[in-house]
């Protein structure tokens, strides 16, 4: 038997053929190793410590094939000892991760752990954020087929992964269909347009448990089974996109509602505008009783079923991310966020020689406005419809967030470009809950400066000065920052966190970090401050923490 074989070596990627093969159907084996070390100190002054252990550490293995017809893969993970602030149930080690999937003429068929999800996420997302140590995959079966033209279809059902435990006493099944009307309609392919009509299906089936209404000896009926459902709209022409979408969910008690009755609702309405120098961007969501997790009596970040998007805008500076707000599924909420970026066209009065890009983005949250819960057995509220918006469909009540922010971007030169911010924002603590004050609002100013300067092709100098006004809280901070690169090789960088207002605590921060073929290596020392990571809505309570920590990445 003849063997051909083919390898190729690339930065992410190993392709081979086995012997027999055709050389048009390479297998391709791909994967990573991460790690993530800290060496702990006590540092009383901050509040970090003492630990249990001299080293703590996250460490995830990933392997990958892909061919024609099938793929596979798995991933393994260490974390006996995890990183401070993770939840006590994410220590563990084992095979978390493995799937195989068959592929062929429309359809692909899974079975294992996978991700999906169904529109914009309010009644399924399930995702992996290592950040915030959320894996909700399923583990099940999954069907997809894309064989009928203009029509995309989706069956799935397991059980979800809540960090080392695939819940046993639930089950999630759901379906998704989503039509392209362009496919069908000629009229829209000749003027450039689609327009995408999609529904979607999720059940919950859930042993009963015995939640008894406190103070009682009185027992709730829990619905065994909770329905989902997802109606959308999208419409896209040139530099118009419009999208609209609903949500219901059914009754489903548990922990986020103090276990009443009342059903649920999400709705969505976005539309955006994109050319060239130009874009804008408006949305607005109002949702109600939202929260949907495979497990009634978690709290937290774990087990949600669903994903919904907090609406504000994700500041990736130090400063304006000190108040982060987190999505309020129970009760619920109203979201409005929105954005306008111009770019002025080089040699224009405000262009200037190299042209200036200017962008104002605005975020607003409220409570909905309620009608009082009806009181139940003992004064408690379990076994209730709990707390119901009022008649008035577009009534808010108390502002639980906002902020507004111009950012101005300018090259005065050529190797010359800075970035200038300016940020309004108001927290509402006694809805958010991330600080220890009696203030129910925290109000900041925030100024920020980033200059980059780009020595030559190879080098490059970076620094940021930040400054937070306040009243409230901790009072004034600021923030410095220098970064020296040696592209695509070595970034070496110094910061420091100063609470000038009140503490006068500092957290220095000093790291270097590689990048050589396949390999990334970051080592820093230094503070972190106590607070919150955000991503997607969720954010998960951090500590202090002062220590020398290890980042490794190898893709293969």
């Amino acid at each position: 038997m003849k063997s051909y074989i083919k390898a190729t070596l690339s930065a992410a990627t190993l392709a081979f053929l086995a012997p027999g093969a055709h050389a048009d159907y390479p297998v391709a084996v791909h994967g990573s190793v991460q790690g993530d070390f800290v060496f702990p100190e006590t540092d009383h002054e901050i509040g970090a410590g003492p630990y249990d252990h001299k080293l703590l550490f996250n460490t995830y293995a990933d392997v990958n094939l892909a061919s024609r017809y099938v793929d596979a893969g798995l991933r393994a993970e260490f974390m006996k000892w995890p990183l401070p602030g993770y939840e006590d149930d994410f220590a563990g080690w084992g095979l978390s991760n493995f799937y195989v999937k068959g592929k062929y003429k429309g359809f692909e068929l899974t079975g294992g752990d996978f991700y999906e999800q169904f529109g914009s996420g309010f009644i399924l997302r399930t995702y992996e954020e290592r950040a915030l140590g959320i894996d909700n995959a399923i583990r099940g079966g999954r069907l997809n087929i894309t064989a009928v033209k203009g029509l995309r279809l989706t069956a799935l059902g397991g059980v979800q992964r809540t960090y080392w435990d695939w819940s046993k006493h639930s089950q999630i099944y759901g379906a998704n269909a989503e039509i392209y009307m362009q496919d069908y309609m000629p009229a829209l392919s000749d003027r450039n347009a689609t327009w995408m009509i999609g529904g979607s299906y999720v059940l919950k089936h859930e042993r009963d448990e015995d939640i008894l209404v406190p103070g009682t000896s009185y027992r709730l009926n829990l619905p065994k089974a909770v329905n989902a459902f997802d109606v959308r709209s999208s419409f896209n022409k040139g530099a118009w996109n419009v999208l609209a979408e609903f949500a219901w969910k059914g009754q489903d008690p548990s922990f986020d509602n103090d276990y009443t009755y009342g059903t649920g609702t999400a709705y969505l309405l976005s539309g955006s505008f994109s050319k060239k120098g130009m874009s804008a961007m408006l949305q607005a969501k109002r949702s109600y009783n939202m929260s949907f997790r495979s497990q009634r009596t978690r709290d937290g970040i774990a087990a949600f079923i669903n994903n919904m998007p907090a609406f504000t805008y994700t500041h990736t500076y130090s400063l304006p991310a000190l108040y982060p707000y987190a999505t309020q599924n129970a009760p619920g909420e109203w979201a409005y966020q929105g954005s306008f970026s111009y770019l002025f066209p080089r040699k224009s009065a405000l262009g200037g020689r190299y042209g200036t890009k200017v962008t104002l983005n605005a975020s607003y949250v409220s409570s909905l406005s309620h009608k009082a819960a009806p009181e139940g057995l003992n004064g408690s509220i379990y076994g209730t419809d709990g707390a119901r918006p009022v008649n008035n469909f577009f009534a808010m009540g108390d502002c639980n967030y906002y902020d507004i922010n111009l950012q101005v971007e300018k090259r005065f030169s050529g190797p010359l470009t800075m970035t200038f911010m300016y940020m309004n924002q108001l927290f509402n603590n006694y809805v958010g809950k991330i600080v220890e004050t009696d203030e129910k609002y925290i109000r900041t100013n925030i100024i920020v400066a980033d200059a980059k300067y780009r020595i030559n092709r190879k080098f490059t100098l970076r620094g940021e000065l930040q400054y937070l006004f306040t009243k409230q809280d901790q009072k004034d901070w600021a923030y410095g920052l220098v970064e020296f690169s040696w592209a695509p090789y070595l970034m070496f960088s110094v910061s420091d966190m100063w609470n000038c207002g009140d503490t006068g605590t500092h957290y220095y921060m000093f790291g270097v970090t590689g990048n050589y073929r396949n390999n990334r290596l970051g080592l820093s020392y230094g503070r972190t401050r106590a607070g919150f990571d955000c991503s997607g809505g969720l954010c998960r309570p951090v500590p202090a923490m002062h220590g020398f920590k290890i980042n490794y990445t190898y893709n293969f």
